[in-house]
């Protein structure tokens, strides 16, 4: 059982850059490459809420149970 980062899946619907989403989140590429890639042990409510606003999107669109 794990929990799955859709992040790039969402910003390809988006056609949004790593640095695109970068600059409206207000996080480092290598933050934002570490969730990317399923790397990231936690993130803050306050990311997760920026990376929705940003990409128009629900929490459950970006993270999924598996």
């Amino acid at each position: 059982m794990a929990i799955i980062v859709n992040l790039d899946v969402m910003m390809a619907k988006r056609k949004m850059s790593l640095n695109e989403l970068s600059e409206k989140v207000d996080l480092t590429l290598s933050n934002l490459s570490i969730l990317k890639t399923g790397k990231a042990k936690a993130i803050r409510f306050s990311t997760l809420e920026a990376i929705c606003k940003a990409l128009d999107c629900q929490p459950g669109d970006i993270l999924e149970y598996v």
